[in-house]
């Protein structure tokens, strides 16, 4: 566990501002992200760090790195194609690619060294891309018979709309967090994994065949990811419960 605290550090990405909502006069560039993930973190005794988006200097970034116990990937805008060699969609939305160098360094550090990771909706891409993996750009474009997966924002749902049931996996480490062969999720995703990183397995599908979580098939080690979006409900919530508190829990072992 880092030497700052006995609790454990948990390294949250952050997002571009101007990549989101352009770069209103007069505020400076800026990194943000959603308040909720910082606070489930500290519901469950971790302390989270926000972390910057710096591709640009990989030694402050390696830095702030070794101080972690666990790393929190959050949900937001598309990830580049060009980070699995694909050319863009003209489905594609919102890029940030500095958000993009910055997540697949430090997931692959973490996968490579045993850090604990837990991918929320982009997040669970992220994992999959930074192991080799490919993504659909826009599920309603690229896999016939989908159901819709975007239903918030573009659709008018709630956040905490459960959209759909999961199959989870036997076997799986989600599956064993869950002890339930299927749970119900909310949706707001239109991307999913489309070719299975390296050394992953899918533990999670919708009941249309998209992929809804991923995880690191090494029994040793904790990296999850998961396209719903867990933190947007109460904490009494079992899908929460189930997830950030294995993560919290392999972080601060």
């Amino acid at each position: 566990m880092s030497e700052l605290s006995r609790r454990p550090v948990i390294g949250v990405t952050t997002q571009t501002l101007h990549a989101i909502q352009g770069i209103p006069e007069g505020l400076p560039e800026s990194w943000v992200m959603n308040q909720r993930y910082f606070r489930a973190i500290m519901e469950l005794g971790g302390v989270p760090w926000m972390i910057p988006l710096i591709p640009e200097d990989p030694d402050t970034l390696r830095a702030i790195y070794e101080h972690l116990d666990g790393l929190l990937i959050p949900g937001g805008v598309d990830m580049d194609p060009r980070t699995y060699g694909e050319s863009p969609s003209p489905h594609l939305g919102v890029l940030d690619p500095a958000r993009d160098a910055t997540e697949l360094q430090l997931t692959r550090w973490s996968i490579a060294d045993g850090l604990p990771v837990l991918g929320l909706c982009r997040g669970a891409q992220v994992i999959n891309v930074a192991a080799g993996g490919t993504l659909f750009q826009d599920i309603a474009a690229e896999i016939p018979g989908a159901q819709p997966h975007d239903l918030y924002p573009t659709r008018g749902f709630a956040r905490t709309h459960l959209a759909h049931p999961v199959d989870l996996t036997e076997g799986t480490r989600l599956r064993d967090a869950f002890g339930a062969a299927t749970a119900p999720v909310n949706s707001m995703h239109h991307q999913s994994v489309k070719r299975l990183g390296d050394g992953l397995v899918v533990s999670a599908v919708a009941p249309d065949g998209v992929v809804e979580a991923v995880e690191v098939a090494d029994p040793a080690k904790f990296v999850v990811g998961v396209q719903w979006h867990p933190e947007v409900f109460e904490r009494n919530a079992p899908a929460v419960q189930s997830l950030f508190d294995e993560f919290i829990a392999h972080a601060a072992a």
